[in-house]
Protein backbone atom coordinates (compact mmCIF):
# COMPACT_ATOMS: atom_id res chain seq x y z
CA UNK A 1 0.00 0.00 0.00
CA UNK A 2 1.13 3.43 -1.13
CA UNK A 3 -0.19 5.01 2.65
CA UNK A 4 1.13 4.26 6.65
CA UNK A 5 0.23 4.82 9.05
CA UNK A 6 0.94 8.41 10.39
CA UNK A 7 1.02 9.93 7.41
CA UNK A 8 -0.85 12.92 5.71
CA UNK A 9 -3.50 12.17 3.06
CA UNK A 10 -6.07 13.96 0.80
CA UNK A 11 -9.38 12.44 -0.12
CA UNK A 12 -9.23 12.41 -4.13
CA UNK A 13 -12.92 11.72 -4.31
CA UNK A 14 -16.47 11.50 -2.22
CA UNK A 15 -18.20 13.73 0.22
CA UNK A 16 -14.93 14.64 1.91
CA UNK A 17 -12.88 15.34 -1.60
CA UNK A 18 -9.90 17.99 -0.79
CA UNK A 19 -9.98 17.61 2.91
CA UNK A 20 -6.49 16.32 4.37
CA UNK A 21 -6.00 14.43 7.64
CA UNK A 22 -3.83 11.71 9.32
CA UNK A 23 -3.90 8.48 8.71
CA UNK A 24 -5.15 6.86 11.71
CA UNK A 25 -5.11 2.99 10.86
CA UNK A 26 -4.18 1.24 7.56
CA UNK A 27 -6.16 -2.19 6.95
CA UNK A 28 -4.27 -4.30 4.33
CA UNK A 29 -6.46 -7.01 3.81
CA UNK A 30 -9.41 -4.58 2.97
CA UNK A 31 -7.40 -2.35 1.01
CA UNK A 32 -8.92 0.60 3.41
CA UNK A 33 -7.57 3.40 5.83
CA UNK A 34 -8.96 5.41 8.27
CA UNK A 35 -8.31 8.90 8.39
CA UNK A 36 -8.47 11.54 10.51
CA UNK A 37 -11.57 13.94 10.39
CA UNK A 38 -12.89 12.24 7.45
CA UNK A 39 -15.81 9.82 6.18
CA UNK A 40 -17.32 10.91 9.48
CA UNK A 41 -20.30 8.91 10.48
CA UNK A 42 -22.95 9.02 13.74
CA UNK A 43 -22.77 5.94 15.90
CA UNK A 44 -25.39 5.43 18.73
CA UNK A 45 -23.02 4.26 22.19
CA UNK A 46 -24.69 2.65 24.98
CA UNK A 47 -23.36 4.14 28.21
CA UNK A 48 -21.25 1.79 30.59
CA UNK A 49 -21.02 3.07 34.05
CA UNK A 50 -18.81 0.04 34.57
CA UNK A 51 -15.57 2.23 32.39
CA UNK A 52 -17.71 5.30 33.39
CA UNK A 53 -18.67 6.09 29.86
CA UNK A 54 -21.24 8.69 28.71
CA UNK A 55 -23.99 7.21 26.31
CA UNK A 56 -25.31 9.13 23.31
CA UNK A 57 -24.44 9.69 20.22
CA UNK A 58 -20.94 9.90 18.89
CA UNK A 59 -19.16 10.65 15.72
CA UNK A 60 -16.64 7.95 14.23
CA UNK A 61 -14.74 8.04 10.95
CA UNK A 62 -15.32 5.23 8.94
CA UNK A 63 -12.77 3.64 6.68
CA UNK A 64 -12.18 4.91 2.73
CA UNK A 65 -10.59 2.89 0.01
CA UNK A 66 -6.88 3.32 -0.44
CA UNK A 67 -7.23 3.98 -3.71
CA UNK A 68 -9.75 7.53 -2.69
CA UNK A 69 -6.85 8.99 -0.82
CA UNK A 70 -3.30 10.41 -2.27
CA UNK A 71 -0.18 11.19 -0.17
CA UNK A 72 0.23 14.86 0.81
CA UNK A 73 3.27 16.87 0.45
CA UNK A 74 3.94 19.16 3.13
CA UNK A 75 6.78 20.39 1.55
CA UNK A 76 4.99 21.72 -1.59
CA UNK A 77 1.76 21.31 0.15
CA UNK A 78 -0.14 19.66 -2.87
CA UNK A 79 -1.20 15.83 -3.34
CA UNK A 80 1.27 13.70 -4.80
CA UNK A 81 2.35 10.10 -5.76
CA UNK A 82 5.27 8.66 -4.58
CA UNK A 83 8.18 7.03 -5.69
CA UNK A 84 10.77 4.88 -4.33
CA UNK A 85 14.67 5.21 -3.94
CA UNK A 86 17.27 3.67 -2.32
CA UNK A 87 20.17 6.37 -0.87
CA UNK A 88 23.57 5.29 -0.54
CA UNK A 89 23.66 3.78 3.12
CA UNK A 90 20.95 0.94 1.62
CA UNK A 91 17.68 2.35 3.13
CA UNK A 92 14.97 2.41 1.55
CA UNK A 93 12.90 6.26 1.19
CA UNK A 94 9.84 7.43 -0.12
CA UNK A 95 9.96 10.40 -1.87
CA UNK A 96 7.23 13.14 -3.63
CA UNK A 97 7.30 12.97 -7.42
CA UNK A 98 6.81 16.52 -7.32
CA UNK A 99 9.33 17.98 -5.39
CA UNK A 100 11.94 15.07 -4.88
CA UNK A 101 11.91 15.60 -1.44
CA UNK A 102 12.01 12.75 1.16
CA UNK A 103 8.04 12.14 2.58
Amino acid sequence: MHVRRDDMVMAVVGKDRGKTGKVLRVLPGRKRVIVEGLNLHKKHVRANPGKQEQGGIVEREGAISVSNVMLYCTKCSQRTRIGHRVLEDGTRVRYCRKCNEAV
